[in-house]
C-alpha cells in the first residue's frame, strides 16, 4: 500500500478506541482480579485488559470480564516530576462530584498497593457514549453541533458554581492567588522539561507575571476541560461524564474557561485540534463571543474583562504541559506514542500566547 492509499489521519482515528497493552505496563492479573471482585459488583470471569489510545498523561485501561466493564487509571511508568500525576486527588474529586450530582464516572475504589499494576490506581465506571476528538464535530448536523457546544458551556458553568464547602472540597487547593501560583508552578515545570530556549515562552512568562488581573475569583476548576474529555450520550447532545481530573484544583474559573476556548484560536489538525479559519456559522458552532455570553449568563457574570490575559495564560500553561509530554517522550515514559510531536506544539502555543499578549 502506497502513501496515497493510506487512510487519512484524523483526531478521531488517532485517539479513539483501545489497543493492546504495551511492555511498559505489567499487571498481576490474579491480584487485580481479586481486587475487582471485592470492589466492583458482578466482576468475575476471565479478565481482558486494553489501553485507551487517547491521553498523554495518566494511562487509562479498559477492564472487561464477560459483559462487565470498568476503567482503571494509574500513573505513567518511569521517573515522574514531583507532584505530577496525583491520581489520589483525581479519585477524591470525582467521588465528591458524583455525590454532588455533577456528571462524572461512578468511582468504585482507590488502591495504594503498587504490586498489582506497578503504581497506585483507581477504578471507575465505563461511561458508554461518544467521545469527539475534533472540535469541528465532522459528520454531525449544524443543529447537533450547536446543541453540544451549548451543553459544554452549561456543564462548565455547573462546575464553576459547585458549592465547594458542601462538596467537601474547601481544602482541595489554596484559595486565592491562583494565577500567580500557576505561573510560578508551570514555569518551574517548563524549566524542568526544557530542551531548548524559546524566546516566545520567556517573553510570555515575563508578561504574565506583570499583568495578573485584580479579579481573584475561586471555584473548582477542571484544568483540561475539552470536548474530548467528555463522554456525550450515544444519541442526545448531553454530557454523561467529564473525564481526566488530573489538573483539577481550586482555582480561577476564567482561566479554566479560557483554556476551554483555545480551539477557537488554533488551527485544525491531528495535533492542534482547533477551529481557527473554519466557517463556524455554517457548521452551526457558536463564535467564541457567543460561547462566552452563554457561559457568563449561566454563571451570573456580566461579561469578562481581561480576556486576553486569561487566553495568553492558558496557552502558556498548555505549552508547558506539552513540553513536559515531549520530554517524557524523549525519556521513553509518555503514555501516548505521539508524544514526540508535542515539542513543536509547545513552540507554536508559546508563540500564539505571546501574540495574544501583545494585542492586549
Amino acid at each position: 500500500m502506497n502513501s496515497q492509499d493510506m487512510p487519512e489521519e484524523t483526531p478521531q482515528s488517532l485517539y479513539s478506541g483501545v489497543m493492546p497493552v504495551d511492555d511498559r505496563y505489567t499487571f498481576d492479573k490474579r491480584k487485580l482480579q481479586m481486587f475487582l471482585q471485592s470492589h466492583v459488583e458482578g466482576f468475575d470471569g476471565e479478565l481482558v485488559i486494553e489501553k485507551f489510545r487517547g491521553g498523554q498523561s495518566n494511562p487509562t485501561f479498559l477492564l472487561s470480564s464477560g459483559k462487565r466493564q470498568c476503567v482503571l487509571r494509574r500513573k505513567p511508568a518511569g521517573n515522574l516530576l514531583q507532584s505530577a500525576h496525583a491520581i489520589d486527588r483525581e479519585y477524591r474529586v470525582i467521588r465528591a462530584l458524583s455525590q454532588a450530582g455533577f456528571p462524572v464516572p461512578l468511582p468504585y475504589a482507590y488502591c495504594e498497593d503498587t504490586s498489582i499494576v506497578g503504581s497506585d490506581f483507581y477504578l471507575m465506571s465505563f461511561a458508554e457514549g461518544r467521545v469527539f476528538w475534533d472540535p469541528a464535530l465532522p459528520g454531525e448536523s449544524p443543529d447537533t453541533r450547536r446543541a453540544i457546544y451549548r451543553e459544554m458551556a452549561r456543564v462548565m458553568a455547573q462546575l464553576h458554581t459547585v458549592d465547594i464547602d458542601a462538596a467537601g472540597l474547601a481544602d482541595y487547593g489554596r484559595q486565592g492567588g491562583y494565577l500567580a501560583r500557576q505561573i510560578k508552578r508551570w514555569t518551574a515545570q517548563y524549566r524542568a522539561s526544557e530542551t531548548e530556549t524559546s524566546e516566545d515562552m520567556n517573553r510570555l512568562i515575563q508578561w504574565l507575571t506583570g499583568n495578573i488581573p485584580d479579579d481573584d475569583s475561586v471555584s473548582l476548576v477542571h484544568g483540561d476541560f475539552r470536548l474530548d474529555n467528555m463522554v456525550i450520550h450515544p444519541t442526545e447532545p448531553r454530557v454523561l461524564a467529564v473525564l481526566d481530573w488530573e489538573l483539577s484544583t481550586l482555582g480561577h474559573p476564567l482561566a479554566d474557561f479560557a483554556y476551554h476556548c483555545i480551539p477557537w484560536h488554533t488551527l485544525p489538525g491531528p495535533s492542534t485540534r482547533g477551529m481557527a479559519g473554519l466557517n463556524l456559522k455554517e457548521l452551526g458552532i457558536p463564535s467564541e463571543a457567543e460561547h462566552i455570553r452563554l457561559y457568563s449568563e449561566w454563571t451570573g457574570r456580566a461579561g469578562i474583562s481581561g480576556w486576553n490575559f486569561y487566553l495568553a495564560f492558558s496557552l502558556f500553561r498548555v505549552a508547558a504541559i506539552s513540553q513536559g509530554v515531549y520530554r517524557r517522550g524523549l525519556d521513553g515514559n509518555a503514555s501516548n506514542t505521539r508524544a514526540l510531536d508535542a515539542g513543536e506544539r509547545s513552540k507554536r502555543l508559546a508563540a500564539l500566547g505571546w501574540s495574544i499578549a501583545c494585542s492586549a
